[in-house]
């Protein structure tokens, strides 16, 4: 009568000793207790809400698959597959992620019927010779709506094209393709696409009605484009857009307000995330500028760097430039009135915070709040130390200077938060 079944493996295994022994073993427990949840199920009456399967791809997944796809019938809710690799990605060598990429397909040819309920499905660390397999996944799936693919391609250069009738949620993570073809795509509603290798707009839109989240994060190098939003997000209506430059170089470039009303036209809240210390906040405001509806405005500046070794920055090809050397933006004045949230995190007491509040307050006639967060903590190990001009104003002191600064007595129904 169970209406909710999860069944995971791999979460308290150390990553980095896995073996090949460690796989089997856990893939034999893991249909242990598949056939002990599910065998029983086949002639239940009782509705399945929720079935979540987490199993490694390889010894014993296949054996997993088949019981399933006998267990299982129209009588589920949400069936949801994360399939794991013995290797997490920084070890997958692309003799690795080729060999995966057979096992998967041998796991999809001789047991299609798991995948026909799927509605969530997560892959990771695949190189697919085949360019029908992504095609193939999309027809099997028909019931999908959610897909995460995490180091997946099917081949360098490739090229990935999506059309399916009822996916909602779109998650690509590291891959090698070209360009990603979001063709035909009628109920998709959130894209987030992350860390591209392709030397031009990463992925484009056709029929797209839905979407209204994109997520776009990216470690650029010194060889990637300068990508326009007004083309990118050209064919969506976009209301909530996060970019991550993860403390590298910026690469979007400003543009003319012109060129972005249509595109913004729809934008409420945007979040502009991982921004090096380094850079200048001003070349920001052309967003604020383009969106003449944009509610909330979220700016988070990062003191820390990724990476740190100069011959290895080289090496890797990492910009050597200021990282917004190409983020250039004339400051024109302009009056904004819709915007009523400006969020900064990692705040700190200097000019360039102080003067960038200012700007925006002076754009924003009708700004009710303004929060000024404290740098969150670094989630990676660094060699980042904090110098002691580099502070959060956290005595009263302080926060009466930059409220000071900021003219606060001038706006008497803004408030000013320290978070």
């Amino acid at each position: 009568m169970l209406s909710k079944i999860l069944i995971m493996v791999g979460s308290t295994d150390n990553v980095q000793e896995r073996s090949c022994d460690d796989v089997a073993r856990a893939n034999a427990t893991m249909l242990g207790a598949t056939r002990s949840l599910l065998e029983s199920r086949i002639t239940s009456p009782y509705t399945i809400h929720r079935l979540s399967m987490q199993l490694y791809l390889g010894d014993g997944s296949i054996r997993i698959g088949r019981t399933v796809a006998n267990a299982i019938t129209k009588k589920i809710g949400v069936a949801e597959f994360t399939i794991l690799t013995g290797k997490e990605g920084k070890r997958c060598t692309r003799a690795d992620r080729i060999a995966y990429g057979r096992q998967i397909n041998s796991f999809i040819n001789d047991c299609p019927e798991a995948f026909i309920f799927l509605t969530r499905l997560k892959l990771e660390n695949l190189r697919l010779g085949e360019s029908d397999f992504f095609p193939k996944i999309f027809r099997i799936c028909k019931q999908l709506e959610f897909l995460h693919l995490d180091n997946c391609d099917s081949g360098y250069r490739s090229l990935l094209v999506v059309e399916h009738p009822r996916l909602r949620e779109l998650d690509i993570f590291r891959s090698d393709f070209e360009r990603v073809d979001l063709n035909w795509l009628p109920e998709l509603t959130t894209l987030t696409f992350s860390s591209w290798m392709s030397l031009h707009d990463p992925f484009s839109f056709g029929h797209v009605p839905l979407l209204h989240t994109v997520s776009i994060r990216n470690t650029a190098l010194s060889w990637h484009k300068m990508l326009k939003l007004s083309e990118l997000l050209g064919k969506a209506n976009v209301s909530n857009l996060h970019l991550g430059f993860e403390r590298e170089k910026i690469w979007v470039k400003p543009e003319d307000p012109r060129e972005l009303s249509q595109v913004f036209n729809k934008l409420r809240i945007v979040n502009l995330a991982a921004i090096s210390k380094e850079c200048g906040l001003t070349w920001t405001m052309f967003v604020l500028q383009g969106a003449p509806y944009l509610k909330e405005l979220c700016i988070r500046v990062c003191d820390c760097l990724g990476i740190w070794d100069q011959d290895k920055r080289k090496k890797l090809r990492f910009s050597e430039e200021r990282k917004e050397a190409d983020a250039k933006w004339e400051a024109s004045d302009f009056k904004h009135r819709n915007l009523s949230v400006l969020r900064i995190f990692g705040f700190q007491s200097e000019d360039k915070f102080v003067d960038y509040a200012r700007a925006v307050m002076k754009a924003a006639v009708n700004l009710k709040d303004i929060y000024l967060h404290e740098k969150p903590a670094c989630k990676v190990e660094c060699k980042y130390i904090r110098r002691g001009s580099d502070r959060y104003p956290d005595s009263m002191m302080e926060k009466i200077l930059v409220r000071s600064s900021l003219d606060m007595h001038m706006r008497p129904l803004l408030r000013l938060h320290f978070l």
